[in-house]
């Protein structure tokens, strides 16, 4: 049964997503928990800045968890139980998740949330993409692209609004339009369950090497 929740967040549409739909089905989402960096303090997984991930909880009227991790992913796996416990103790039992249809991660979440005794809660999953995207588009959210794979999309793809135009040319390039395979990431600026727009003030497109080489938006003012 829908009680007390915490949701996996890392800034995007699609955690975005499931954390609305989670809501309209009767959870009590009290937390987001974002996992970042310990040496430089930004998002695991989008490279957001972490006063950014706080300023969209603030506008969601959630409070955000920032958990550090170091960056040996071997121990992400022990550093995610350890943060998860954590909400266990305020008696929340049920987490939710974005995943859409990436079967080994969803499979991963599934075993460590079984091992932690928690309710995995997955809204969008097995769900047609673009049928996610219209209707994250048709609620009244807003999301901009704040990196991709070099070798995947351009730079002139780093800050494009998620519309239905995206849409179709991005399933002409044959590219997931939710990005699931990690193609591109998103930073959700607006909505019906924010106070206010996000409004990004001052940024940069720059190129990040790494695990891969991606195209990324610097924020470097926001209000």
């Amino acid at each position: 049964m829908p009680g007390p929740a915490v949701a996996s967040w890392s800034g995007g549409k699609d955690g975005c997503l499931a954390v609305y739909r989670a809501q309209k089905s009767g959870y009590d989402v009290r937390f987001l928990l974002n996992f970042i960096s310990r040496e430089s303090k930004r998002g695991c997984f989008h490279g957001l800045a972490g006063d950014i991930l706080k300023y969209q909880g603030e506008l969601m009227g959630i409070p955000l968890v920032q958990w550090e991790v170091s960056p040996d992913m071997l121990q992400y796996e022990t550093e995610f139980k350890e943060a998860v416990t954590t909400f266990k103790d305020k008696g929340i039992y049920s987490m939710v998740f974005g995943d859409i249809y990436l079967e080994e991660h969803e499979n991963w979440i599934a075993r460590v949330c079984r091992e932690l005794r928690i309710n995995a809660v997955e809204p969008l999953w097995k769900n047609p993409v673009e049928e996610l995207l219209l209707e994250f588009i048709g609620a009244g959210f807003k999301a901009v692209i704040v990196s991709c794979k070099a070798d995947v999309m351009g730079k002139e793809y780093i800050g494009r609004v998620i519309d239905t135009g995206l849409i179709d040319e991005l399933k002409k390039k044959g590219i997931c339009p939710c990005g699931e395979k990690g193609e591109f990431h998103t930073l959700v600026v607006d909505g019906p369950c924010f106070k206010k727009p996000l409004e990004i003030v001052e940024a940069e497109t720059i190129i990040k090497e790494g695990f891969w080489t991606h195209w990324f938006l610097d924020i470097k003012k926001f209000q």
